[in-house]
């Protein structure tokens, strides 16, 4: 029932398209979650699945939290889950490792089948394969830093000096280095957020979810944290699934995004397919206000490079920059740029269609 969802359409052939090698870490197909009674029924029913939220409550008096949702997250990106209150985004993210039963649909991590795991097998998943990184951090408070970072080590039984090591590692690595005899109650929200953090990376998870984690914090610390989630992505490849509400945190932090909107994936795609290419105008009127310039890269404006191109000379940019950086280099210039990719010249860009992309002009009309 998905493949007329925009970006979704091609989502059974995507290792044969090229696009990511290795099998997903994440499959999760036509999944459901509906809150009320007799559950199983909506999903089952045509009928009852058409209905919107309003008419299904008060058909059945049940809520489908996620409808019919189907997905990828490849190994080492940053899939972002993104879309307002009550959309679905953090029913789903627990629906990943059962912390929330779905009702109907499959997940697997690694070809597994989640929704068959008996309760030893979830918890080793929970404990060993995918942790989770809460917006209430959840901090013990009795504990110092070091040992609420440790916790989870303890939990999987490694030994007193082996999980402090493990946990000195990561203290490190977060930035909290000097902090770790403290408690919970004299860090700042950032460095109680940091501590979460440090908690999960230090059972050495494949998958890491993180669910709204610095909605609450105060902008610039919020900033400061997502920054320190991209550092940590470049130095570990880590794979990440990220929820949240904020458009320009998703756009800053996916390789991929689904926007979801009452349950369902209405657009799922790079930042700037999002952007560039909005589903309809619920995902138009979401990316209305966003700087294409900061989003859209070159390859988006491009013209293909001929023999000239190729010998000339001028200054160059690589088909992933964005749209500003190239008008800052052909504005020193003064003339087109060469886009540069494995030392060969592949396109050129100019003022006139940097601007054009700016403005919004589709690509074709761009080209002519």
């Amino acid at each position: 029932m998905t493949t007329g969802i925009k970006g979704l359409e091609d989502l059974e052939g995507i290792e044969d398209k090229g696009v990511g090698q290795e099998p997903p870490v994440f499959s999760v197909r036509e999944l459901w979650k509906v809150f009320g009674p007799r559950a199983g029924r909506v999903p089952e029913s045509p009928e009852l699945a058409a209905l919107n939220p309003t008419e299904l409550r008060e058909r059945t008096g049940c809520t489908a939290a996620v409808r019919d949702v189907s997905f990828d997250v490849r190994k080492g990106e940053v899939f972002v889950v993104m879309g307002l209150s009550g959309s679905g985004k953090s029913t789903l993210v627990r629906c990943l490792t059962r912390l929330i039963e779905p009702t109907s649909g499959s997940i697997a991590i690694d070809g597994e089948d989640v929704l068959s795991m008996d309760k030893a097998r979830l918890r080793e998943l929970r404990r060993h394969r995918a942790a989770m990184v809460f917006q209430h951090f959840g901090l013990l408070p009795h504990r110092c830093v070091l040992d609420n970072v440790a916790y989870g080590l303890e939990i999987q039984g490694m030994g007193k000096a082996e999980r402090r090591a493990r946990a000195a590692e990561v203290i490190t690595k977060v930035g909290l280095e000097g902090l770790e005899d403290r408690r919970p109650g004299q860090l700042s929200g950032g460095q109680q957020q940091r501590v979460g953090l440090a908690r999960a990376l230090a059972v050495d998870p494949e998958v890491l979810l993180f669910d709204e984690p610095f909605s609450a914090l105060d902008p610039l610390i919020r900033r400061d944290m997502q920054e320190e989630v991209i550092r940590l992505h470049r130095e570990e490849g880590r794979t990440m699934v990220f929820i949240t509400h904020d458009l320009n945190e998703a756009l800053r932090l996916g390789d991929r995004i689904a926007l979801m909107r009452d349950g369902r994936i209405v657009q799922l795609g790079t930042p700037e397919e999002i952007v560039g290419s909005p589903a309809d105008d619920y995902v138009r009127d979401f990316v209305r206000d966003v700087p294409r310039e900061q989003v859209m890269t070159v390859r988006t404006a491009m013209r293909p490079a001929n023999g000239a191109d190729e010998a000339g000379s001028g200054p160059a940019v690589a088909p992933d920059a964005t749209v500003s950086a190239a008008i800052e280099a052909v504005a020193r210039a003064g003339g087109p740029a060469r886009v540069m990719e494995n030392g060969r010249c592949v396109g050129v860009v100019d003022h006139a269609a940097l601007l054009a992309v700016v403005a919004g002009v589709p690509a074709q009309e761009v080209a002519a």
